[in-house]
This record gives structure tokens, C-alpha cells and sequence, in this order.
């Protein structure tokens, strides 16, 4: 009830503000976010988070994050999802001495994270990845662009995944993670040059919907990062693509969670509406064909709601892996329908700005693209890996 109360009377207000002026998220929601110990979320105890020391509790971080984006997807929904990729990441694979430095400060938002991953002509194709990281006897040197950094102009710190091994047959076997720190900035664009020359320059792409953080182009020369800042540290070298996935699987589940979130603000929309709009001298609610819609809209939202359950008590069990895939990919794309459908609902003013529906029509759209776009999950992740699981199955059987 907190955090519901929270998205309804904090994040609500601001978000269609945030919305139809491509705003910053204002800092008092990040800092009342922190408060709430929401970036702590897949953090343990001992660093300082919500999740208990001897289980991980993804169950309970799909709650937090759908009401959060009930309030909005771009203001609250999706501000803690950097910190979870980054977090998981650094306790899959991290050395003690980093997971001391990073996840107290992650957990309090004393440190603010992005994930640069995606490059121009590299999206779900992770492996092929060719932003280079080159040795230097004092550290590592970054070059190259990376797209689709969502908040890469208020975070502290860079999650970029980049090619240490120059041999291009080392294909995903050459990728490493290093953690760029970097100045916070606010506004659509940004340049920081470091003492010793290195530079790194952004600019927000401008987007139909999913407003609040800015998505950025993002370009590195020659940008420094010490041995410190590679995940694992030396012995990470070559294992960035396993921490990326780690922290990928939580992501996808939170999104099947971002996405009921918004499912849910747009079936209470269509409900509310449909109760007061008269049409023919009664409510649109009171017609079969509407009632038939709402019912089937909470349906399968539902449905969405309790998979995503479940793939989180599959996680939790370390499980799960082509289940979080598999619920991205349902939850995505049952959400824009929902969401089609809730504006539908309204007419004329679904197509209005004044009515947020609009907006949880847009914001629904970036799910079956952003952490793994559906067709690829759905050939290369999941299809791939039910086939194997059932080729397993079948020998052991015979």
C-alpha cells in the first residue's frame, strides 16, 4: 500500500508533465524512490538492501515495480531497473572488494546507474558488439557509440559492456564489463572530458512515449576506466557477456512487471471512464460489447501478473532463465493490446493528450522492443532453448 500510495499521489501528479515536455525526472521523486529503499530492491541486507541475505526475493521486487509503474513507467517504473541489472550483475560476478563499493551506495542511490550496451548497428545481437576496450598500463581506454543508454545523463556510473578481446572470433567469449563513471548531468545532451583527455559525449533520442530519464547516443574517446572498474576484475576479463545475461534475466522479469503495471493504470482507466461516459442515455460500461472488453482486458492481465509470479519463484529458485524471456514476451505484447484497447474505450479522447490513457498507450509500445526485441527472444532465446530442453528430454527418455 505504500508504494501504491506513493505512484498515486507523488509520481502521478508529475508524470504527465514529465510526459508532454520530455522533463527530467524531478529530483524529489528520485531521492523519494531512494527513501523507499526501491534501488535496494535485489540488493542484500548486508549491503545495505531490502532482500533478505540467504534468498534472492524477486517476487517481492515484480510488486514494488509494478506499482511503481502503475504511477508512471518513464518517472518511477523504470528508474530501478538499472540498478537491478547492475546489482545482480555484480553478484553474479563481481570481487568482493567492488560488491563493498558499489552495491551500499546502489542500494542507497547515493550512486546512480545505466546500462550501455546496445550499439547502432548491434541491438539483441549482444555478441556482435564492437565498442572496444584497449589496455593501457593504468587501466582501460573505451571508444566507440552506444545507443539506447536510458538515463545515461543523471547516472553516476556506465554499466558498458565492450569488446576487451580485439580477436573477432572470440565473438561473446571477448566482451567485458567495465563500471564509467562520469559527472551527473541534466537536459538532452551532455559532454564530460576526463584530466588526462579522455571524453565521452551523449544525446537523447527523441521518443514517442517512455519519457522521463531521456534515452542517449552515447560516443567514448579514449575514455579511461581503471583495472578497479572492469567487473571481476582481471579475472572477469572475457565473462561480461555471462554478467550481462545475469543481470538481463532480472530485467526482463521486471519488465513483465513494468508491464502489468501500466496494464493495470490503463484497465483502471477504461473502467472509470466506461462508468461515466453515458452513451444512448446510459454508461458505455453498461453495454455488452465494452463489458466484454474490460473482462477481457482483466484477464489478461492476470494472467500477465500471476506468470510473472511465477517466473519470479523460478528465479529465486535459480531457475528460470527462458521463463523471464518468455514472460517479457507475453507481458509486452498483451500490454498493447490492453492499452489499445483501454483507449479505446475512451473514443475521441483516447487520442487526446489531456486523458492518460494516450500516454499508457505509447509507454506500452517500448516493451516488445527494449531489453530484448520479441522476435529475437522469441527465435534465438526461447525457441532455441525449448527445442534443446526437449531434445534433452527425449533422449534421456529413450
Amino acid at each position: 500500500r505504500e508504494f501504491r500510495r506513493f505512484a498515486e499521489d507523488t509520481v502521478g501528479p508529475v508524470a504527465e508533465r514529465v510526459h508532454k515536455h520530455d522533463e527530467l525526472i524531478p529530483g524529489e521523486i528520485v531521492a523519494a524512490v531512494a527513501d523507499l529503499g526501491c534501488f535496494g530492491l535485489s540488493i542484500p541486507e548486508r549491503f545495505g538492501g531490502l532482500q533478505p541475505d540467504d534468498r534472492p526475493d524477486n517476487l517481492g521486487m515484480c510488486v514494488v515495480t509494478e506499482e511503481l509503474s502503475r504511477g508512471s513507467l518513464g518517472v518511477a517504473g523504470s528508474l530501478i531497473t538499472r540498478p537491478e541489472i547492475l546489482s545482480k550483475a555484480l553478484l553474479k560476478g563481481g570481487t568482493e572488494e567492488q560488491r563493498e563499493l558499489w552495491l551500499p551506495r546502489l542500494a542507497s542511490g547515493e550512486v546512480l546507474a545505466a546500462v550501455a550496451v546496445t550499439e547502432p548497428d548491434f541491438g539483441s545481437d549482444v555478441a556482435g558488439m564492437k565498442v572496444t576496450a584497449t589496455p593501457r598500463p593504468d587501466g582501460w581506454l573505451l571508444n566507440g557509440q552506444k545507443t539506447w543508454c536510458t538515463f545515461a545523463g543523471y547516472a553516476d556510473v556506465l554499466m558498458v559492456l565492450a569488446r576487451s578481446d580485439p580477436d573477432p572470433a572470440a565473438e561473446h567469449r571477448g566482451l567485458s564489463i567495465f563500471l564509467a563513471e562520469k559527472p551527473r548531468f541534466e537536459g538532452h545532451d551532455f559532454e564530460h572530458t576526463q584530466p588526462g583527455g579522455g571524453k565521452i559525449t551523449a544525446r537523447a533520442i527523441d521518443t514517442l512515449g517512455y519519457r522521463g530519464m531521456h534515452s542517449f547516443d552515447v560516443w567514448f574517446e579514449d575514455y579511461h576506466v581503471p583495472d578497479t572498474h572492469v567487473l571481476g576484475g582481471l579475472g572477469g576479463l572475457g565473462k561480461g557477456f555471462y554478467y550481462q545475461m545475469e543481470g538481463f534475466a532480472g530485467g526482463r522479469l521486471q519488465t513483465a512487471a513494468r508491464a502489468c503495471g501500466v496494464m493495470q493504470a490503463a484497465v483502471d482507466a477504461a473502467v472509470g471512464y466506461a462508468r461515466e461516459r453515458k452513451v444512448f442515455g446510459k454508461p458505455i460500461a453498461a453495454y455488452q460489447l465494452s463489458a466484454w472488453k474490460l473482462g477481457r482486458m482483466a484477464m489478461l492481465l492476470q494472467t500477465a501478473r500471476q506468470f510473472t509470479y511465477d517466473v519470479a519463484a523460478l528465479l529465486d529458485a535459480h531457475k528460470g532463465q527462458v521463463e523471464a524471456s518468455m514472460v517479457k514476451l507475453w507481458a509486452s505484447r498483451i500490454a498493447e493490446w490492453v492499452t489499445r484497447e483501454a483507449m479505446q474505450l475512451h473514443g475521441g479522447m483516447g487520442y487526446a493528450e489531456e486523458y492518460r490513457v494516450s500516454r499508457y498507450f505509447v509507454d506500452a509500445r517500448v516493451f516488445s522492443i527494449f531489453e530484448g526485441a520479441e522476435e529475437v527472444l522469441a527465435l534465438k532465446v526461447v525457441a532455441r532453448q525449448v527445442l534443446q530442453r526437449w531434445l534433452d528430454e527425449g533422449r534421456a527418455a529413450s
